[in-house]
């Protein structure tokens, strides 16, 4: 039985989170008094469909199902976890507290708040334990933080039970040990805008070469190792102590207005939301929106690739649906669906169809998550064995474009103690738009040749061999070049 979230908001980051809870596997309820509440959850899970899988090597779980709620009671009723993401009002969000404990005075809350400290969301409330922040970022479909701030009021075992929940749905819980107005990121991002405020009411730099700034230099940086680990690179051979001896006397130079803030009145919103308009109006906001998930996808396709940053816990989030996917059976035995993927700009070919190599990338994300289902993980390589692929024919039987969904699934045709004879069929929706059938062999690295697998890989793999001998033998399989269909 699908677990329940409740989201109170559905703002952007409402409705982030209700994207979030959604694609994997939750059933959400959302309340939101706003009437165009539907519209604008609905335009941000589309969103979200439409950029989550592909971050994913695996199959997604069932999307959960999405109702909205008319009355918060009606929203938290049964739920399992429950995220307030209403506007930033301390009074609100504890009038928000008070009628969520009236009917779930057990179930964690987990609060969006930007900059309230956890001890003030927790004043006056029936049950200040269950209360913490858990601030995200915004696309939260995408973006893996989530700031996790207990008090001394939270219970330990809550908040531990929270940080798993939001593991399971592919986030990332920063444990903050100690509570601080607006917590550790928004910290940088409040001096960051402070600074590009004086920039901007001085005539120094415009709003367009601000962000190009950021996103033609440290920006990239940041993305991939953070600010301590930039700077130690920095200091050279010599590492962070040199780093600081060299820039630890700017400190006293005029390098920023950091502790002044330039005057917030009209003339200033105008020249900001002014500059603003002419760098970017000629895109709508969906547009803006649509251009930040593709090249977000793209950054964290490449992070999980290397193991590295926010790609180490996308892995680690396909680790825990693999381990949770149940084997077939004799009764229940169909190909098993391995990978899921997006058809991504760098894979077409002048044509604009999805080019020959990319099929096999395909192919081989298919058979490498098979192996890691039975075992044959980076882990087991690291012991020195191997599966090695021996022979691969492909037939191509449609068309992939710019932006498909597809899906590889693995069928085991034969395999004994050495030999893995699997068939991969690339979807799109139902339908293969390629087949590959391959032959792998089990491979003591070190001496170079073919060797019996260990009991622990064929314990996992044979039975699904067994399962899958049930299965009708696809046409295709054994083909050789040329022949006649």
């Amino acid at each position: 039985m699908a677990r329940k979230a409740g989201i109170i908001g559905g703002g952007v980051i409402g409705g982030g989170w209700a994207a979030r809870f959604l694609l994997n596997g939750w059933d959400v309820a959302v309340f939101d008094p706003d009437p165009e509440a539907p519209r604008k959850v609905g335009e941000v899970i589309a969103n979200a469909k439409r950029a989550l899988p592909a971050l994913s090597d695996g199959p997604m779980p069932l999307e959960g199902k999405l109702t909205f709620a008319s009355t918060i009671t009606e929203a938290v009723e049964g739920a399992d976890y429950i995220q307030e993401s209403v506007s930033e009002r301390l009074d609100l969000k504890h009038r928000v507290f008070a009628q969520i404990q009236q009917v779930a005075p057990g179930t964690p809350i987990g609060s969006s708040t930007s900059g309230f400290k956890p001890s003030e969301l927790q004043q006056n409330a029936a049950n200040p334990a269950t209360i913490f922040v858990a601030h995200p970022f915004n696309p939260v479909y995408l973006l893996p933080l989530a700031e996790i701030v207990p008090s001394a009021k939270s219970d330990p075992a809550l908040i531990e039970a929270a940080k798993e929940t939001l593991r399971e749905i592919g986030m990332f819980p920063l444990h903050i040990r100690k509570e601080i107005d607006a917590h550790i990121a928004d910290r940088f991002l409040e001096a960051v805008w402070r600074e590009a405020l004086w920039l901007v009411k001085d005539g120094i730099a415009t709003t367009e070469e601000i962000d190009e700034a950021i996103r033609m230099g440290f920006g990239l940086r940041w993305g991939q190792m953070g600010l301590f680990e930039t700077y130690r690179i920095a200091g050279g051979e010599a590492g962070m102590k040199h780093f600081m001896a060299q820039f630890g006397p700017c400190l006293t130079w005029p390098w920023t207005k950091l502790m002044d803030v330039p005057e917030f009145n009209d003339e200033l919103v105008d020249l900001i939301a002014g500059q603003s308009d002419a760098q970017s109006g000629h895109h709508s906001i969906r547009e803006l929106e649509r251009i930040r998930d593709q090249n977000l996808i793209g950054f964290l396709r490449v992070l999980k690739e290397r193991n590295w940053g926010a790609g180490k816990v996308l892995l680690e989030h396909d680790a825990r649906r693999r381990q949770a996917m149940p084997d077939p059976t004799p009764d229940h035995a169909k190909p098993m669906e391995m990978a899921r993927m997006h058809v991504l700009p760098g894979w077409i070919d002048y044509n604009g169809h999805m080019t020959e190599s990319r099929y096999l990338f395909a192919a081989s994300e298919t058979s490498d998550a098979f192996l890691r289902h039975i075992g044959a993980d980076i882990a087991y390589v690291g012991t020195g064995f191997s599966y090695y692929t021996a022979e691969t024919h492909i037939m191509h039987l449609g068309e992939a474009k710019l932006g498909d969904a597809l899906s590889g699934t693995v069928q085991v045709l034969h395999a004994d103690e050495k030999r893995l004879h699997i068939f991969i069929r690339i979807l799109k929706g139902d339908e293969a738009v390629a087949t590959l059938e391959q032959m792998l062999l089990h491979v003591d690295m070190k001496a170079g040749k073919t060797c019996a697998a260990p009991a622990a890989i064929l314990d996992r793999l044979l039975p699904i061999a067994k399962a899958h001998a049930a299965l009708p033998r696809p046409e295709a399989a054994g083909r050789h070049v040329g022949q006649k269909k």
